[in-house]
Protein backbone atom coordinates (compact mmCIF):
# COMPACT_ATOMS: atom_id res chain seq x y z
CA UNK A 1 0.00 0.00 0.00
CA UNK A 2 1.33 3.33 -0.85
CA UNK A 3 1.74 5.46 2.34
CA UNK A 4 1.52 9.14 1.90
CA UNK A 5 5.18 10.88 2.69
CA UNK A 6 5.97 11.48 6.54
CA UNK A 7 4.75 15.16 7.36
CA UNK A 8 1.57 16.09 5.44
CA UNK A 9 -0.95 15.18 7.73
CA UNK A 10 -0.01 17.17 10.59
CA UNK A 11 0.01 20.19 8.28
CA UNK A 12 -3.62 19.89 6.94
CA UNK A 13 -4.84 19.36 10.68
CA UNK A 14 -3.07 22.37 11.64
CA UNK A 15 -5.24 24.68 8.39
CA UNK A 16 -8.17 23.27 9.71
CA UNK A 17 -7.79 24.30 13.12
CA UNK A 18 -7.13 27.15 11.93
CA UNK A 19 -10.13 27.74 9.99
CA UNK A 20 -12.44 26.78 12.67
CA UNK A 21 -10.27 29.18 15.04
CA UNK A 22 -11.45 32.26 12.29
CA UNK A 23 -15.07 30.51 12.52
CA UNK A 24 -15.38 31.04 16.58
CA UNK A 25 -13.42 34.14 16.51
CA UNK A 26 -16.28 35.76 14.49
CA UNK A 27 -18.75 34.18 15.67
CA UNK A 28 -17.48 35.98 19.28
CA UNK A 29 -17.46 39.18 17.35
CA UNK A 30 -20.55 39.17 16.04
CA UNK A 31 -22.48 38.21 19.52
CA UNK A 32 -20.29 40.72 21.27
CA UNK A 33 -21.56 43.63 18.86
CA UNK A 34 -25.33 41.96 19.10
CA UNK A 35 -25.15 41.38 22.99
CA UNK A 36 -23.15 44.35 23.67
CA UNK A 37 -22.94 47.33 21.84
CA UNK A 38 -26.30 47.10 20.01
CA UNK A 39 -28.16 47.08 23.04
CA UNK A 40 -25.85 50.17 23.89
CA UNK A 41 -27.01 51.96 20.87
CA UNK A 42 -30.95 51.54 20.98
CA UNK A 43 -30.17 52.88 24.82
CA UNK A 44 -28.54 56.17 23.41
CA UNK A 45 -31.42 56.60 20.95
CA UNK A 46 -33.98 56.41 23.41
CA UNK A 47 -32.15 58.50 25.90
CA UNK A 48 -32.05 60.99 23.23
CA UNK A 49 -35.33 60.97 21.36
CA UNK A 50 -36.83 60.93 25.64
CA UNK A 51 -34.84 63.97 25.60
CA UNK A 52 -36.12 65.60 22.80
CA UNK A 53 -40.03 64.76 23.49
CA UNK A 54 -38.92 65.97 26.92
CA UNK A 55 -38.26 69.90 26.24
CA UNK A 56 -41.71 70.14 24.21
CA UNK A 57 -44.51 70.72 26.66
CA UNK A 58 -47.18 68.24 27.63
CA UNK A 59 -50.65 70.52 28.28
CA UNK A 60 -53.66 69.23 28.76
CA UNK A 61 -56.57 70.60 26.55
CA UNK A 62 -60.55 71.33 26.41
CA UNK A 63 -63.60 72.03 24.25
CA UNK A 64 -65.74 74.93 25.00
CA UNK A 65 -69.08 73.67 26.53
CA UNK A 66 -72.14 75.45 24.30
CA UNK A 67 -75.28 77.03 25.58
CA UNK A 68 -78.07 77.91 24.23
CA UNK A 69 -78.48 81.54 23.25
CA UNK A 70 -81.33 82.14 25.94
CA UNK A 71 -80.10 83.31 29.05
CA UNK A 72 -81.83 84.22 32.28
CA UNK A 73 -81.04 87.12 34.08
CA UNK A 74 -81.73 87.26 37.91
CA UNK A 75 -81.97 90.42 39.97
CA UNK A 76 -83.12 91.88 42.49
CA UNK A 77 -86.20 94.04 42.14
CA UNK A 78 -89.14 95.72 44.59
CA UNK A 79 -92.66 95.75 43.57
CA UNK A 80 -94.66 98.78 43.41
CA UNK A 81 -98.38 99.67 42.81
CA UNK A 82 -99.14 100.50 38.86
CA UNK A 83 -100.96 103.71 40.57
CA UNK A 84 -100.14 105.26 44.10
CA UNK A 85 -101.12 108.49 45.00
CA UNK A 86 -101.72 110.55 48.10
CA UNK A 87 -104.79 112.28 49.01
CA UNK A 88 -104.96 115.94 50.47
CA UNK A 89 -107.78 117.94 51.21
CA UNK A 90 -108.35 121.06 48.99
CA UNK A 91 -110.14 123.20 51.70
CA UNK A 92 -109.74 124.09 55.14
CA UNK A 93 -112.60 122.68 57.64
CA UNK A 94 -113.02 119.90 60.26
CA UNK A 95 -113.37 116.14 59.54
CA UNK A 96 -117.29 115.38 58.96
CA UNK A 97 -116.97 111.85 58.36
CA UNK A 98 -114.91 109.06 56.80
CA UNK A 99 -116.07 105.80 54.44
CA UNK A 100 -112.89 103.89 54.40
CA UNK A 101 -110.71 102.31 56.23
CA UNK A 102 -107.07 100.48 55.43
CA UNK A 103 -108.07 97.73 53.24
CA UNK A 104 -110.67 98.46 51.71
CA UNK A 105 -111.14 98.37 48.39
CA UNK A 106 -112.55 101.59 46.21
CA UNK A 107 -113.88 102.15 43.11
CA UNK A 108 -113.38 105.36 41.06
CA UNK A 109 -115.04 108.07 42.25
CA UNK A 110 -116.57 106.45 45.67
CA UNK A 111 -116.51 109.05 48.26
CA UNK A 112 -113.97 108.33 50.92
CA UNK A 113 -114.97 111.39 53.51
CA UNK A 114 -116.75 114.82 54.12
CA UNK A 115 -115.38 117.67 55.01
CA UNK A 116 -117.55 120.63 57.33
CA UNK A 117 -116.46 123.96 56.09
CA UNK A 118 -118.73 126.63 57.90
CA UNK A 119 -115.87 129.28 56.25
CA UNK A 120 -116.52 128.45 53.19
CA UNK A 121 -120.28 127.98 53.23
CA UNK A 122 -120.59 131.74 54.92
CA UNK A 123 -117.85 133.26 51.99
CA UNK A 124 -120.94 131.15 49.25
CA UNK A 125 -123.38 132.85 50.86
CA UNK A 126 -122.30 136.14 50.82
CA UNK A 127 -120.46 135.50 47.35
CA UNK A 128 -124.53 134.69 46.00
CA UNK A 129 -125.67 137.88 47.58
CA UNK A 130 -122.98 139.77 46.11
CA UNK A 131 -124.48 138.57 43.17
CA UNK A 132 -127.41 139.50 42.81
CA UNK A 133 -126.86 142.82 43.73
CA UNK A 134 -124.35 143.01 40.80
CA UNK A 135 -126.94 141.40 38.11
CA UNK A 136 -129.60 143.75 39.63
CA UNK A 137 -127.13 146.72 39.02
CA UNK A 138 -126.34 145.93 35.58
CA UNK A 139 -130.03 145.11 34.41
CA UNK A 140 -130.62 148.96 35.65
CA UNK A 141 -127.82 150.19 34.38
CA UNK A 142 -128.35 148.37 31.02
CA UNK A 143 -131.56 149.61 30.53
CA UNK A 144 -130.88 152.76 31.44
CA UNK A 145 -128.39 152.66 28.57
CA UNK A 146 -130.73 151.23 26.39
CA UNK A 147 -133.38 154.26 27.10
CA UNK A 148 -130.26 157.02 26.43
CA UNK A 149 -129.66 155.53 22.97
CA UNK A 150 -132.84 155.65 21.92
CA UNK A 151 -133.42 159.47 23.64
CA UNK A 152 -130.22 160.27 21.07
CA UNK A 153 -131.49 159.39 17.65
CA UNK A 154 -134.21 162.31 18.01
CA UNK A 155 -131.30 164.53 19.84
CA UNK A 156 -133.22 165.10 23.37
CA UNK A 157 -129.82 164.14 24.84
CA UNK A 158 -126.26 164.81 24.67
CA UNK A 159 -124.80 162.27 23.32
CA UNK A 160 -121.57 162.36 26.09
CA UNK A 161 -124.30 161.26 28.15
CA UNK A 162 -125.58 158.74 26.16
CA UNK A 163 -121.89 157.48 25.79
CA UNK A 164 -121.65 157.66 30.04
CA UNK A 165 -124.89 155.48 30.26
CA UNK A 166 -123.60 152.73 28.00
CA UNK A 167 -120.11 153.00 30.00
CA UNK A 168 -121.62 152.40 33.19
CA UNK A 169 -123.66 149.47 31.89
CA UNK A 170 -120.60 147.82 30.75
CA UNK A 171 -118.78 148.55 34.11
CA UNK A 172 -121.86 146.76 35.89
CA UNK A 173 -121.12 144.33 33.65
CA UNK A 174 -117.78 143.31 34.23
CA UNK A 175 -118.75 143.74 37.94
CA UNK A 176 -121.29 141.01 37.62
CA UNK A 177 -119.01 138.53 35.69
CA UNK A 178 -116.42 139.15 38.98
CA UNK A 179 -119.61 138.46 41.00
CA UNK A 180 -120.05 134.79 39.27
CA UNK A 181 -116.71 133.97 39.29
CA UNK A 182 -116.04 134.61 42.44
CA UNK A 183 -119.45 131.63 43.28
CA UNK A 184 -118.15 129.39 40.95
CA UNK A 185 -115.03 129.54 42.68
CA UNK A 186 -116.44 129.03 46.20
CA UNK A 187 -118.93 126.51 45.04
CA UNK A 188 -116.25 124.40 43.58
CA UNK A 189 -113.74 124.75 46.83
CA UNK A 190 -117.16 124.03 48.58
CA UNK A 191 -117.47 120.40 46.51
CA UNK A 192 -114.10 119.94 47.58
CA UNK A 193 -115.20 119.07 51.01
CA UNK A 194 -116.59 115.81 49.75
CA UNK A 195 -113.47 113.48 48.99
CA UNK A 196 -113.10 110.98 46.43
CA UNK A 197 -110.78 108.11 45.30
CA UNK A 198 -109.47 109.28 41.87
CA UNK A 199 -109.13 105.59 40.31
CA UNK A 200 -109.86 101.80 41.52
CA UNK A 201 -107.57 100.43 44.46
CA UNK A 202 -106.67 99.59 48.03
CA UNK A 203 -106.69 102.46 51.02
CA UNK A 204 -103.34 101.30 52.31
CA UNK A 205 -103.55 104.32 54.59
CA UNK A 206 -105.99 106.42 56.26
CA UNK A 207 -104.13 109.51 58.78
CA UNK A 208 -107.17 111.51 59.79
CA UNK A 209 -110.33 110.62 62.31
CA UNK A 210 -113.52 112.54 63.32
CA UNK A 211 -113.41 116.30 64.17
CA UNK A 212 -109.62 116.68 62.86
CA UNK A 213 -108.74 119.83 61.99
CA UNK A 214 -108.25 119.70 57.84
CA UNK A 215 -105.57 122.38 56.56
CA UNK A 216 -105.53 122.53 52.25
CA UNK A 217 -102.77 121.22 50.34
CA UNK A 218 -99.88 118.94 50.53
CA UNK A 219 -97.47 121.75 51.85
CA UNK A 220 -97.28 123.58 55.16
CA UNK A 221 -99.51 122.39 57.71
CA UNK A 222 -101.63 120.13 54.72
CA UNK A 223 -101.56 117.00 56.04
CA UNK A 224 -102.05 113.60 54.12
CA UNK A 225 -105.97 112.40 54.57
CA UNK A 226 -105.74 108.61 52.78
CA UNK A 227 -103.41 106.61 50.25
CA UNK A 228 -104.36 104.96 47.31
CA UNK A 229 -102.54 102.49 45.70
CA UNK A 230 -103.60 100.47 42.61
CA UNK A 231 -102.65 96.64 43.00
CA UNK A 232 -104.62 94.86 40.11
CA UNK A 233 -101.49 95.95 37.81
CA UNK A 234 -97.98 95.88 39.24
CA UNK A 235 -94.63 97.57 38.41
CA UNK A 236 -91.04 96.25 39.17
CA UNK A 237 -88.07 98.76 38.37
CA UNK A 238 -84.87 96.13 37.87
CA UNK A 239 -81.53 98.42 37.22
CA UNK A 240 -80.00 96.18 34.44
CA UNK A 241 -76.29 95.61 34.26
CA UNK A 242 -74.77 97.35 30.92
CA UNK A 243 -73.96 93.62 29.45
CA UNK A 244 -77.51 93.07 28.96
CA UNK A 245 -78.35 95.97 28.14
CA UNK A 246 -78.78 95.56 24.28
CA UNK A 247 -81.14 92.18 24.57
CA UNK A 248 -83.05 93.23 27.34
CA UNK A 249 -85.81 94.89 25.02
CA UNK A 250 -89.69 95.84 25.93
CA UNK A 251 -91.67 92.82 25.00
CA UNK A 252 -88.70 90.54 26.75
CA UNK A 253 -90.57 87.43 28.78
CA UNK A 254 -89.79 87.69 32.23
CA UNK A 255 -91.46 86.22 35.87
CA UNK A 256 -91.45 86.79 39.68
CA UNK A 257 -90.25 84.51 42.49
CA UNK A 258 -90.37 85.73 46.17
CA UNK A 259 -89.28 83.74 49.46
CA UNK A 260 -93.44 83.42 50.68
CA UNK A 261 -94.59 81.84 46.96
CA UNK A 262 -91.74 79.02 47.08
CA UNK A 263 -93.24 77.18 44.28
CA UNK A 264 -94.65 79.65 42.07
CA UNK A 265 -93.63 82.19 39.59
CA UNK A 266 -95.33 85.00 38.34
CA UNK A 267 -95.12 85.97 34.52
CA UNK A 268 -94.79 89.90 33.59
CA UNK A 269 -92.68 91.44 30.67
CA UNK A 270 -90.65 93.93 30.30
CA UNK A 271 -92.17 97.43 28.96
CA UNK A 272 -89.64 100.19 28.80
CA UNK A 273 -86.49 100.94 29.31
CA UNK A 274 -84.76 104.23 30.32
CA UNK A 275 -81.97 103.78 26.97
CA UNK A 276 -79.67 105.19 29.01
CA UNK A 277 -77.01 103.60 31.40
CA UNK A 278 -76.45 104.85 34.80
CA UNK A 279 -73.00 106.40 34.79
CA UNK A 280 -72.45 105.33 38.80
CA UNK A 281 -73.89 101.78 39.00
CA UNK A 282 -73.14 100.72 34.95
CA UNK A 283 -76.92 99.66 34.77
CA UNK A 284 -79.89 100.38 32.95
CA UNK A 285 -83.16 101.08 34.20
CA UNK A 286 -86.22 98.87 33.16
CA UNK A 287 -89.87 98.27 34.27
CA UNK A 288 -91.31 94.94 34.32
CA UNK A 289 -95.08 94.72 34.32
CA UNK A 290 -97.18 92.25 35.44
CA UNK A 291 -101.19 91.39 36.38
CA UNK A 292 -101.92 90.91 40.12
CA UNK A 293 -106.23 89.99 39.40
CA UNK A 294 -105.87 88.57 43.02
CA UNK A 295 -103.83 90.92 45.02
CA UNK A 296 -101.63 87.95 46.18
CA UNK A 297 -98.55 90.63 45.75
CA UNK A 298 -98.54 93.69 47.42
CA UNK A 299 -96.64 96.56 46.94
CA UNK A 300 -93.62 97.36 48.79
CA UNK A 301 -92.37 93.19 48.32
CA UNK A 302 -88.83 91.93 47.35
CA UNK A 303 -89.00 89.92 44.38
CA UNK A 304 -86.24 87.97 42.39
CA UNK A 305 -86.96 89.31 38.93
CA UNK A 306 -86.26 86.07 36.10
CA UNK A 307 -85.74 88.01 32.89
CA UNK A 308 -85.60 85.47 30.05
CA UNK A 309 -82.98 87.04 27.32
CA UNK A 310 -82.41 85.96 23.38
CA UNK A 311 -78.73 86.52 21.93
CA UNK A 312 -78.95 85.41 18.93
CA UNK A 313 -75.93 83.08 18.88
CA UNK A 314 -75.54 80.46 21.00
CA UNK A 315 -72.35 80.80 23.82
CA UNK A 316 -68.78 79.73 24.51
CA UNK A 317 -68.19 78.39 28.20
CA UNK A 318 -65.28 77.69 28.92
CA UNK A 319 -63.07 77.26 33.07
CA UNK A 320 -61.76 79.96 34.40
CA UNK A 321 -58.76 78.45 34.53
CA UNK A 322 -57.88 78.90 30.42
CA UNK A 323 -57.85 82.81 30.85
CA UNK A 324 -54.34 84.02 30.06
CA UNK A 325 -53.98 87.93 31.24
CA UNK A 326 -52.12 89.94 28.69
CA UNK A 327 -50.96 93.50 28.50
CA UNK A 328 -53.36 93.64 25.11
CA UNK A 329 -56.47 91.86 26.63
CA UNK A 330 -57.84 88.95 27.36
CA UNK A 331 -56.71 85.54 26.02
CA UNK A 332 -56.57 81.82 25.29
CA UNK A 333 -53.75 79.44 24.28
CA UNK A 334 -55.45 77.54 21.29
CA UNK A 335 -53.60 74.05 19.70
CA UNK A 336 -53.84 73.73 16.11
CA UNK A 337 -54.22 70.32 14.24
CA UNK A 338 -49.82 70.92 13.74
CA UNK A 339 -49.98 70.74 17.60
CA UNK A 340 -48.67 74.59 17.96
CA UNK A 341 -50.07 77.00 20.19
CA UNK A 342 -51.92 79.85 18.89
CA UNK A 343 -52.70 82.89 21.25
CA UNK A 344 -56.48 83.94 20.73
CA UNK A 345 -57.88 87.04 21.95
CA UNK A 346 -61.22 86.63 23.48
CA UNK A 347 -64.34 88.69 24.49
CA UNK A 348 -65.67 88.13 27.96
CA UNK A 349 -69.30 87.65 29.15
CA UNK A 350 -71.09 86.69 32.35
CA UNK A 351 -69.02 85.20 35.13
CA UNK A 352 -70.02 82.11 37.04
CA UNK A 353 -67.31 81.95 39.57
CA UNK A 354 -65.41 78.97 38.29
CA UNK A 355 -66.58 79.12 34.70
CA UNK A 356 -67.22 82.44 32.19
CA UNK A 357 -68.76 82.83 29.04
CA UNK A 358 -67.04 83.95 25.91
CA UNK A 359 -68.59 86.48 23.66
CA UNK A 360 -66.47 85.97 20.79
CA UNK A 361 -62.93 84.55 19.46
CA UNK A 362 -63.10 80.90 19.61
CA UNK A 363 -65.66 78.46 18.63
CA UNK A 364 -66.87 74.75 19.82
CA UNK A 365 -64.15 72.95 18.32
CA UNK A 366 -61.51 74.92 19.79
CA UNK A 367 -59.02 73.11 21.71
CA UNK A 368 -58.15 75.40 24.69
CA UNK A 369 -54.92 74.74 26.53
CA UNK A 370 -56.02 74.10 30.85
CA UNK A 371 -53.31 76.30 33.18
CA UNK A 372 -50.99 77.39 30.31
CA UNK A 373 -47.94 78.64 31.76
CA UNK A 374 -47.04 82.72 31.47
CA UNK A 375 -44.02 82.00 29.28
CA UNK A 376 -46.02 80.29 26.40
CA UNK A 377 -46.02 82.11 23.26
CA UNK A 378 -47.65 81.73 19.39
CA UNK A 379 -46.22 78.85 17.56
CA UNK A 380 -44.42 77.29 20.81
CA UNK A 381 -44.82 73.57 20.20
CA UNK A 382 -46.75 71.27 22.76
CA UNK A 383 -47.32 67.85 23.19
CA UNK A 384 -51.15 67.37 23.97
CA UNK A 385 -52.56 64.52 26.63
CA UNK A 386 -56.03 63.89 27.84
CA UNK A 387 -57.38 66.60 30.36
CA UNK A 388 -57.60 64.67 34.22
CA UNK A 389 -61.20 63.55 34.88
CA UNK A 390 -63.23 65.74 36.97
CA UNK A 391 -63.55 64.28 40.49
CA UNK A 392 -66.49 62.33 41.20
CA UNK A 393 -68.33 62.32 44.84
CA UNK A 394 -67.04 59.86 46.72
CA UNK A 395 -69.55 56.73 46.90
CA UNK A 396 -71.13 55.94 50.45
CA UNK A 397 -68.81 53.42 52.17
CA UNK A 398 -70.24 49.66 51.72
CA UNK A 399 -71.76 48.19 54.57
CA UNK A 400 -69.29 45.81 56.65
CA UNK A 401 -69.62 41.81 55.02
CA UNK A 402 -70.49 39.12 57.49
CA UNK A 403 -67.72 37.13 58.31
CA UNK A 404 -67.50 33.97 56.08
CA UNK A 405 -68.47 30.48 57.29
CA UNK A 406 -65.46 28.32 57.42
CA UNK A 407 -64.69 26.04 54.78
CA UNK A 408 -65.45 22.33 54.84
CA UNK A 409 -62.19 20.14 54.98
CA UNK A 410 -61.26 18.84 51.83
CA UNK A 411 -61.44 14.85 51.39
CA UNK A 412 -58.80 13.00 53.40
CA UNK A 413 -57.72 16.04 55.62
CA UNK A 414 -57.80 15.91 58.70
CA UNK A 415 -59.68 18.34 60.54
CA UNK A 416 -58.29 20.77 63.22
CA UNK A 417 -58.58 20.39 66.76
Amino acid sequence: MHRAPHGQQPAASGSARIWILGVVVVVLVAALLLFGIMPRLEARDALKKESQSSNVPTVSVTKPKTRDGAQELLLPGNIQAFMDTPIYARTNGYLKHWYADIGARVKAGQLLAEIDTPEIDDQLQSARADLATATANYQLSEKTSARWQQLLTSDSVAKQEADEKMSDAQAKKAVLDSARSNVARLEKMQSFKRIYAPFAGVVTARNIDVGALIDAGSGGGGKELFHVAAIDKLRVYVNVPQAYSRVTVPGTPAELTLGEFPDRRFAGKVVRTSNAIDAATRTMLTEVDLDNPNGELMPGAYAQVHIKTQSGKPAMIVPINTLMFRPDGMQVAVVGNDQKVALTKVVLGRDFGTEVEIISGIDGNAQVIVNPSDSMINGTQVRVVKEAPKAEKPAAPAAPAAPAAPAAPAAGEKKAG
